[in-house]
């Protein structure tokens, strides 16, 4: 048995979780995500707990009866309490603000670069070399941040760029002076 796979999911207070043949969907006061899975798993409702079943042994079973079991897990979790990304800006006259919902970054490029927010995502900005991403998908959370960061990756020889809280970037020493 997959040691994922096999625990439960519990269903938190406040959180609407529907189950139609193989599609999930998850109502809470975060917002609604749906969600269709593999036709092989079985998934039933058991009260307040979740249950992702697998048909047979094989290879491919066992692989999507953990998947599937940690997106349902981050479907509930997402709904119920939500996902955040908080994203740092490391540079001399690199900031960001808010225009309405859209994200406007100075980056050091000629011109501001606008992102502007999908829906069910939201932006905060603490500081003006913050970012906080956050939403209900873990997926879609995880990709908006990965798009801003892309703007300006951090570079190795001053560390400059936007960073991800708490990474770490490895730093080259540059060139060697003359003796």
């Amino acid at each position: 048995m997959s040691r994922i796979g096999k625990m439960p999911i519990s269903v938190p207070a406040g959180v609407e979780v529907k189950i139609d043949g193989n599609t999930v969907t998850a109502k809470g006061p975060k917002g609604e995500l749906t969600r269709s899975f593999q036709p092989s798993m079985t998934i039933k409702q058991e009260g307040d707990e979740i249950v992702v079943t697998r048909p047979d042994d094989s290879r491919e079973s066992k692989s999507y009866h953990g998947l599937t079991r940690t997106l349902i897990a981050n479907m509930v979790q997402g709904v119920s309490t939500g996902f955040s990304k908080k994203l740092q800006l490391v540079g001399v006259g690199y900031r960001a603000a808010l225009k309405g919902r859209d994200l406007e970054l100075q980056l050091g490029y000629s011109h501001p670069i606008s992102v502007p927010a999908p829906e069910g995502i939201t932006f905060e900005v603490p500081s003006q070399t913050e970012i906080v991403v956050s939403g209900p998908s873990k997926e879609q959370v995880g990709q908006v941040a990965a798009n801003i960061r892309k703007w300006r990756a951090p570079e190795p020889y001053k560390g400059k760029g936007i960073r991800y809280e708490g990474e770490h970037v490895r730093r080259k020493v540059g060139k060697a002076g003359k003796d």
